[in-house]
């Protein structure tokens, strides 16, 4: 299953079972310092960054590549929604002649085949960019006992990509989800969309997970990416 419809699947109910992305799109709006009036945001979702936004603001573009969540977001005459891969050049050319005052990302560029070419592309069209993505280290002790790597970047590689265009400031932090039982825990994983359509074991993987997976908690760990300056 591609991580496109991990997330579209799940569309509806995604709005439960995504506390760990709530925390991260508040706190990603709490942390910036000005009150930028045109904004570009990639991976909006259903709007959980958009609905932190508490000032008057000129133009929003929200972007996302799942058509469902495209659908629940937010609209207004000064918002435009559109449905892109970043990956793609129709993305490229799409925002290539706009600018704005700041380029918002919240758990969505960790999906990135090629994270570089998108910050390039994000440095010709804003000085600033906050955004936070997932690393691999996500459910770290469950790729340890299913030994299936991470389908995410690493915290190396996302530092890599950003500082080769902006001077930027980092910060990771492990989040750690707690669950009353283990049956609530495994639900939670093929909901979350964090896992992107990579946890789909076998029979004999899914039970060795399950009786080997003693921890009453899911590993998230996320950093936060603010840029400083354009190098």
């Amino acid at each position: 299953m591609s991580v496109k419809n991990q997330f579209s699947k799940y569309a509806k109910e995604y709005q439960n079972h995504n506390i760990i992305q709530q925390i991260v799109a508040k706190s990603l709006v709490r942390e910036l310092t000005s009150q930028p009036k045109r904004i570009l945001e990639l991976g909006c979702g259903s709007g959980q960054v958009f609905s932190h936004i508490s000032w008057e603001i000129d133009f929003y573009k929200a972007i996302d590549f799942s058509a469902s969540m495209c659908e629940l977001h937010p609209k207004a005459s000064n918002i435009e929604i559109k449905c892109f891969d970043f990956d793609t050049q129709e993305f490229i050319n799409e925002i290539k002649n706009d600018s704005y005052d700041i380029v918002l990302s919240s758990s969505a560029l960790q999906w990135s085949k090629d994270l570089s070419k998108i910050i390039k592309h994000i440095s010709y069209i804003t000085n600033e960019v906050n955004a936070v993505l997932f690393t691999s280290n996500t459910f770290k002790t469950i790729q340890k006992i299913t030994k299936i790597k991470s389908p995410i970047l690493d915290e190396s590689s996302i530092k890599k990509a950003f500082s080769k265009y902006f001077k930027c400031e980092f910060e990771t932090i492990m989040y750690k989800l707690e669950f009353d039982d283990k049956k609530e825990l495994f639900d939670y994983i093929k909901k979350s969309g964090v896992s992107g359509g990579n946890t789909s074991l076998d029979f004999k993987e899914a039970k060795k997970l399950y009786k080997e997976y003693d921890l009453n908690y899911l590993e998230f760990e996320v950093i936060f990416v603010k840029t400083i300056s354009k190098l």
